[in-house]
């Protein structure tokens, strides 16, 4: 026996799930749109993105914002690109670029709109305030992977390091071609003291680079991983390694590979090797002479020199030598006079340190409480300096810090060993 009516109905009802099926999927795959008629600014959006992910930044990002925004001057997510790559004072001033974009997002698209205003909150520290706006984009546009790649940061800054790599895993799942998220998920894994899983992710983070780029994500990362572990041998293979590679990219053109000699020396310092660190910072230096480095950056980079030399010259026992050093960087604050004072914390550290190295343990505290207390190796001098002349308590106080702080730098994975051994409870 046939039935025609429920034949129809059928047919009815598989067409209406498949319309269901079709909206359903259309809703999961929605993306941000750029609200621009310039296909060249449109594709100079979307290149800046994808530079962003293979760590391509610099004076080409710069210029290609710049296209973007010359192609169609009322492009809200353009003038969003040319704020993030212009240069804070005194080289440039992204603010007015962040307040046209702004503006300007008022008559875009709704997800453009939306992601400025988040990010905008962000760069005025009120990541707690964006998150919320950040996770509604993220249910509204589920396809967008720049969302999760934000929405991961957030998370992170807001104390959910677990949400954090759960945005950056589906990073991933929508698009792993790009090394950004992987080295992310290695700052997780480094944070969580699984530093195997840690080297995992930057290593696949490395071997996704953009040819002609050393990203500083995966390369330090590596050897942060190694610092944690105490292996120091490979910490320095893998610092070596980022060397040579970085002194090879474009970005070695506009800027030496000095911060990484210098890296590699304050390893040497601190492990027992000092004159071997010394080396090291003058080959650090040796680049920056000739190099398109503003003059006043290389005098910076001179004043570094000194410091290391410095510090490590107390390290051999050279003490009347290492002061000479600190001398000279004073006097080199002295001569540059207003701008020179924003280095005084510099002096302190190295004063401190020698006085440290010299056992006046009271000078050196005197002097350590000026340093740079943002700096975790300035606060792992304070804690010992304090420790040393009967203060256990500020000394403990300074070591939770240490082993609490959440940075992903030289100076933590420097730090935190003794901060970890020397806590107590």
């Amino acid at each position: 026996m046939k039935y025609p009516m429920l034949s129809r109905s059928l047919s009815v009802l598989a067409l209406v799930l498949l319309l269901v099926g079709m909206q359903a999927n259309a809703a999961a795959a929605k993306k941000i749109t750029f609200t621009t008629k310039s296909k060249e600014a449109r594709e100079a959006a979307e290149q800046i993105v994808r530079m962003i992910e293979t760590f391509q930044f610099g004076p080409p990002t710069l210029a290609l914002a710049q296209k973007a925004v010359a192609a169609d001057p009322d492009f809200a997510f353009g003038h969003y690109l040319l704020a993030t790559f212009t240069p804070p004072p005194p080289q440039g001033n992204p603010k007015p670029h962040m307040e046209k974009a702004l503006e300007l997002a008022k008559k875009a698209s709704d997800g453009e709109r939306r992601y400025i205003e988040a990010v905008a909150l962000v760069r005025s520290q009120k990541a707690a305030e964006a998150l919320p706006l950040f996770k509604k984009l993220s249910e509204d546009y589920p396809d967008e992977r720049m969302v999760q790649m934000m929405l991961g940061q957030v998370y992170l800054n807001t104390g959910d390091p677990e949400a954090a790599r759960a945005a950056w895993e589906r990073a991933i799942k929508l698009d792993g071609t790009t090394p950004r998220a992987y080295s992310f998920l290695g700052n997780y894994h480094l944070l969580k003291g699984d530093y195997a899983k840690a080297r995992e992710m930057y290593q696949a983070s490395w071997a996704k680079r953009h040819k002609g780029t050393a990203p500083f994500g995966p390369g330090y990362g590596l050897a942060y991983a190694y610092i944690y572990e105490g292996n120091i041998p490979e910490a320095l293979k893998a610092l070596q390694t980022f060397e040579r590679e970085y002194s090879q990219s474009s970005a070695a053109v506009e800027f030496p590979a000095v911060f990484v000699w210098n890296s590699i020396a304050r390893l040497l310092l601190e492990n027992g090797q000092p004159e071997e660190a010394i080396k090291a910072y003058e080959k650090g230096y040796a680049t920056v002479p000739g190099s398109k480095m503003p003059e006043d950056q290389k005098i910076i980079w001179l004043g570094r020199l000194h410091h290391g030399k410095g510090r490590a010259l107390a390290k051999m026992g050279k003490h009347e030598e290492a002061w000479k050093e600190a001398e000279q960087i004073k006097k080199m604050i002295d001569e540059g006079g207003e701008r020179g004072k924003e280095f005084m914390p510099s002096y302190h550290y190295i004063a401190g340190y020698l006085k440290l190295e010299g056992g006046d343990n009271a000078a050196a505290l005197e002097h350590l409480k000026q340093a740079d207390q943002n700096d975790l190796f300035h606060k792992l001098l304070l804690a010992r300096a304090y420790e040393r002349t009967g203060d256990a308590a500020a000394a403990q106080k300074l070591y939770k810090e240490i082993v609490d702080s959440r940075q992903i730098n030289l100076e933590r994975a420097l730090a935190y060993a003794e901060a970890r051994k020397k806590l107590k409870g």
